[in-house]
């Protein structure tokens, strides 16, 4: 059984407070993933292959007054992002190939099209810095019941992040 509420945010260094700084250089972001992360209820099944990604789910759960939870989850936080090429100062400088494929992969997460979260090309999704992994695993989990409320769409420093939220 899918869960019923779903939530998709960034893993972003600057979402951490060993980053924080006088200035929050992403307080949207930092907003819209604070409220994401607490409209999944108290028990939340973190999905977030990579450590970084899991430091800044548990961060964001820790501060909503959540817990990360396998057992009777009342939701699932998945931690990934879109291209970090999209610019010429993105950490992996610009190519022309991330805008088409960032409108590809918000048009698989926003529909939802669970078959094509996991019809991105791997080797394109490596090359342009994408952070797919979460993403993938949000084909096992989202039906055509889900409806999308973006909270974030946008590429601060040329790194597409999104923070959507999804419930049936």
């Amino acid at each position: 059984m899918s869960p019923s509420r779903l939530a998709l945010v960034p893993g972003v260094p600057a979402l951490l407070p060993s980053y924080a700084s006088i200035d929050d250089p992403v307080a949207d972001l930092r907003a819209a993933c604070l409220t994401a992360a607490g409209s999944l209820g108290p028990r939340v099944r973190v999905v977030a292959p990579h450590d970084l990604g899991r430091r800044v789910a548990r961060q964001l759960l820790a501060e909503v007054g959540a817990e990360e939870s396998t057992d009777d989850p009342t939701g699932t936080l998945v931690v990934g992002n879109g291209s970090a090429k999209r610019t010429l100062k993105a950490p992996g400088h610009f190519d022309e190939r991330a805008e088409v494929f960032d409108d590809d992969l918000r048009r698989a997460l926003l529909e939802p099209i669970p078959g094509a979260l996991t019809g991105f090309d791997e080797r394109l999704a490596e090359e342009l810095w994408a952070d797919l992994a979460g993403i993938r695993a949000l084909a096992d989990l989202l039906t055509p019941a889900h409806r999308a409320e973006v909270g974030y769409d946008d590429a601060p420093y040329g790194v597409q992040y999104w923070v959507v939220c999804w419930s049936a």
